[in-house]
């Protein structure tokens, strides 16, 4: 190859890389036709999990799993699960959110 094919393939990939467009999947729409049965189950799990019954179940797990822990009756670790558990369940919405703004960065 001389020197010249190369200059010229190398100008073709710098032209090609500053003039690349979005994929066209990438402009589709996101929520197809139908999709807003879908939809709406998902947003019930989503209340239901973060909602008020939620929040009374996992303070009386984490009463309950302190209070075997502080008797002895529960291991630490697993004790520590649980409360781990609640953690992630209610700050879900915020994990997703870190995820998200970090993939649209790339």
């Amino acid at each position: 190859m001389t020197e010249v094919h190369k200059t010229l393939w190398t100008l073709i990939s710098i032209w090609a890389v500053l003039w690349a467009g979005p994929a066209l999947a990438q402009s589709a729409n996101l929520d197809p036709a139908g999709s807003g049965v879908i939809l709406g189950a998902v947003n019930w799990v989503q209340g239901t999990l973060l909602g008020a019954v939620a929040t009374a179940v996992a303070v009386i797990a984490v009463a309950g799993c302190g209070f075997m822990m502080l008797t002895g009756r529960m291991n630490w670790r697993h004790g520590g699960m649980v409360i781990l558990g609640c953690f992630i369940l209610f700050g879900s919405a915020a994990i997703v959110g870190g995820i998200r703004s970090a993939a649209q960065g790339f």
